[in-house]
């Protein structure tokens, strides 16, 4: 039950830092005016007693001295005025009355404390007097056993009547406040939040403009700090993509006169296969260390819709019969048929996503063997677009799986290829996690791999579908 409870408490927290904000001084605010009308309660206490007990004391003795200045004849007539006029009754006082004192409360304890200093230790106060509610009051008029009587006032005297305006007034000042406060919190955290979708943008590779530095002096120096940060970034990234360049060519250059000397020079068919074997290896390794350090948003291009259907033809269409494109349509069956001109679309950087299908091709193929093509095959689950790359291969073991995702690891098995550099399981997953999706390898059934790069689609990526 704890638990549980605790669970419940949780999801009413709001997550929002505006609302946070807002709740606690709205709670602040409304602590505040709880407080005031406490004070204000307890600061007109003992005025209030004091005048009512003034008025209860006055009604009292005057009452006293114009039944006793009037004839008795006339006494009867007197208190039907009494009544008639200003509300008050005089019954006289018995034994056997049956009374109910006043509540325990802090006003009509005092006034009745005050009753008994202005007009008696025995006097005594009571909101109803045999069934009858009423604020009753008890008075002597003369000596003896049947000379006490009870005065009847209006209960109403004692109570106060609270306008309907000042409710009114009180909502609209305490509306007017909260709205004061949601429009400051909403000032402070306008900064953060447009400093929220900056820090996003970074986070997927993009530069954003710089931020205006405005607002509270905190504010304004966590957006410097951010602008000076992202400024840095983008000059790492110039000078990266210039050493990039450099490197490309600096060590290129002498490979390809190397292939030309071996050709030319080496007599061996056998000892230049070998060489130009080697040679390409390190084309390739050198290639891969360079679409590592390469950033993965294609320098800087912004996402497109791309139809992955007419991308993955034009990539199968370069292999020719080792590269296999079933038609595969959508739905959670992975191998349901469909119609030939099956075509989705997603927001996507194309060349970046050619690059990680390409890789996972060519992966594939060095170990799929030359009996069995690659199966190329598009579909759709729910909100993902999965496109999966098959083999029949020697496949990677489930354990194995998220190491060989990270770079320079290769598999025992040389899943990834023993004279690679071990980067092109790491290069797949940078460039599928900077188009926002993932990369999946799972067992295929029947022997080897199938290598999954699962995309949202272009609705469900911010753009429309």
């Amino acid at each position: 039950m704890g638990l549980a409870g605790g669970v419940n408490l949780r999801l009413f927290v709001p997550r929002s830092l505006l609302w946070r904000a807002f709740l606690l001084i709205a709670t602040l605010m409304l602590l505040a005016l709880a407080a005031w009308l406490a004070i204000f309660r307890e600061a007109e206490l003992e005025p209030r007693a004091r005048q009512l007990t003034q008025l209860v004391v006055s009604m009292t003795n005057l009452t006293r001295a114009a039944l006793l200045a009037a004839q008795p004849e006339l006494r009867h007539h007197l208190l039907a005025e009494l009544s008639d006029r200003e509300g008050l009754h005089v019954y006289p006082a018995d034994d056997n009355d049956q009374i109910v004192p006043p509540p325990p409360l802090p006003l009509p304890r005092r006034i009745e404390t005050l009753l008994h200093e202005r007009l008696g230790a025995d006097t005594r106060l009571a909101f109803e007097l045999n069934g009858e509610p009423g604020l009753f009051v008890s008075f002597r008029i003369f000596e003896g056993a049947d000379g006490d009587f009870w005065l009847a006032l209006p209960r109403e005297r004692l109570e106060r009547k609270l306008p309907l305006q000042w409710l009114g007034w009180g909502a609209a000042v305490l509306l007017l406040s909260l709205a004061g406060a949601w429009l400051i919190v909403f000032l402070i955290t306008r900064p953060l939040r447009a400093l929220e979708a900056a820090a996003q943008k970074v986070g997927a590779g993009e530069t954003p403009p710089p931020l205006p530095e405005r607002g509270p002096q905190e504010i304004t120096a966590v957006t410097s700090a951010f602008n000076q940060m992202n400024a840095n970034l983008r000059q790492l990234e110039d000078d990266r993509r210039l050493l990039l360049a450099g490197i490309s060519h600096d060590l290129r250059t002498p490979l390809t006169r190397l292939r030309m000397e071996t050709e030319l020079s080496v007599a061996d068919p056998d000892a230049r296969a070998g060489m130009a074997a080697d040679i390409a290896e390190m084309d390739r390794t050198i290639g891969q260390f360079l679409d590592f350090a390469r950033p993965q948003d294609s320098a800087g291009t912004p996402a497109e819709l791309t139809d992955l259907a007419a991308l993955l033809n034009d990539i199968a269409g370069r292999y020719g019969d080792r590269v296999r494109r079933p038609h595969v349509g959508g739905g959670s069956d992975l191998r349901r048929p469909a119609s030939a001109d099956f075509s989705l679309l997603v927001s996507a950087r194309p060349e970046a996503l050619r690059r990680a299908i390409i890789n996972l091709i060519e992966n594939a193929l060095r170990h799929a063997g030359t009996a069995d093509p690659v199966e190329l095959t598009l579909m759709q689950a729910g909100d993902e677009i999965i496109i999966a790359i098959e083999d029949r291969g020697p496949g990677i073991a489930p354990d194995e799986i998220e190491r060989l995702k990270l770079p320079f690891t290769r598999g025992e098995a040389a899943r990834t290829g023993a004279a690679g550099a071990g980067l092109g399981l790491a290069i797949v997953e940078r460039i599928v996690r900077t188009q926002h999706g993932r990369l999946e390898l799972l067992p295929r059934e029947g022997g080897g791999l199938i290598a999954q790069i699962r995309l949202p689609t272009a609705r469900h990526a911010g753009m429309p579908g």
